[in-house]
């Protein structure tokens, strides 16, 4: 029989003796003593790094471009609803805008998505080619900007057979190290079941489409996703959230491979940039080419860091991803605000992100009819460890 004594050595009283047998043995009745707050998984808890700088109540900011003069471009796109205000502006802190290149060549574009700055400066967008209940066929193209005389310098339109009717043009990256002018790669993510790449000669302005189907764009058939604390299975045929094939987008900081994951997968894939470039080359020696990287998450936007690692904002944990050279993932941050993390750019200074978040899961299409959208939407800093 074990006989308990007071912390002064004492005998205890029967019911002292009760209690501190029940407190032992974790039997109902035991009083709570003082402890430390519940241990809680630790994805739970924001990263801490994360800092709120902009909010808008109308429009929903998606692209992300930082300019070489410092300045930082957003798109508007208005495919998926409309809004008043730039569809591509200069973000100016806060709330502030300034239509970019200027307020006349806004009506030029529709729908401004995905961006991306080249290697001598210039700003690259895409541009979906439809409004939201729009029922004229849409008319995608790639507009060329030249930041230096804020004008537009080019427009690339994208026709049949390079895009499809249930084409979903994404994202762009552009390679100048291959082709007379240069090489821009496009995701067509796809309405429904037909992803591939584009591949775009900057000199004569062909585009041509591969990978068409091919695994590495394509979604994976059973694909489930958590979107607001609730499980997707990826359905064609009847989306329930955002899905899809090839979206995010990135280039190696040498250009030499291009990276790519499709949005209904949580896989990584990439090619030789000088491979994807060559017309010559067939889909079955495309196809060989493409290199399976492994697992990393759910994945929209992707950002080459000039150490070559690749930023990736993962929808499912709410964060970004960081993939050095090497293969190494880690999690660089994570935060319930970050409700659908999707564009990512260098911020200010090489120790910082800046990410558009978006909440494309709680639009109506998904809901039956119904906006489940919490405005304002956020455009956020992430401070990176050294």
């Amino acid at each position: 029989m074990t006989i308990f004594r007071s912390l002064r050595g004492g005998l205890l009283s029967e019911a002292s003796r009760t209690i501190a047998a029940c407190a032992l043995l974790g039997l109902p009745g035991a009083p709570l003593a003082a402890h430390a707050a519940d241990s809680v998984e630790q994805s739970f808890v924001p990263s801490g790094n994360v800092h709120v700088l902009a909010r808008f109540s109308d429009a929903q900011p998606s692209g992300i471009a930082h300019l070489a003069d410092g300045r930082f471009v957003l798109s508007f796109p208005t495919s998926a609803q409309t809004h008043p205000g730039p569809v591509l502006a200069v973000w100016k802190g806060g709330s502030e805008l300034q239509p970019f290149p200027d307020a006349a060549t806004q009506k030029e574009m529709k729908s401004p998505l995905g961006m991306t700055v080249d290697a001598q400066g210039r700003l690259w967008v895409i541009d979906e080619g439809v409004v939201a209940g729009q029922t004229e066929p849409q008319t995608p193209a790639i507009i060329l900007i030249d930041p230096s005389t804020n004008s537009i310098v080019r427009r690339f339109a994208l026709t049949a057979p390079v895009v499809l009717p249930d084409s979903h043009i994404n994202d762009i990256r552009v390679d100048l190290t291959h082709g007379k002018s240069g090489t821009a790669f496009i995701s067509d993510t796809s309405q429904t079941t037909h992803p591939a790449l584009i591949v775009l000669d900057i000199a004569s302005g062909q585009a041509r489409r591969i990978l068409a189907e091919d695994r590495s764009v394509s979604a994976v058939a059973g694909h489930v996703m958590e979107v607001d604390g609730k499980l997707f299975r990826y359905n064609p045929d009847h989306p329930q959230m955002p899905q899809g094939g090839v979206n995010g987008i990135g280039l190696s900081a040498d250009s030499s491979r291009l990276f790519w994951a499709p949005f209904s997968s949580r896989r990584l894939y990439s090619a030789p940039t000088a491979v994807l470039s060559d017309p010559v080359i067939s889909e079955a020696g495309l196809s060989q080419a493409v290199r399976d990287e492994g697992e990393v998450g759910v994945v929209d936007g992707i950002f080459t860091a000039p150490d070559g690692s690749l930023y990736m904002a993962d929808e499912e944990r709410h964060g970004v991803i960081r993939r050095t050279p090497d293969g190494t993932l880690s999690l660089v941050a994570h935060d319930p605000r970050l409700i659908s993390p999707d564009s990512v750019a260098l911020g200010e200074t090489a120790n910082s992100l800046i990410m558009t978040v978006g909440q494309w899961a709680r639009l109506p299409v998904f809901h039956d009819g119904h906006d489940m959208q919490q405005r304002p939407y956020l455009v956020v800093r992430i401070d990176l460890k050294n």
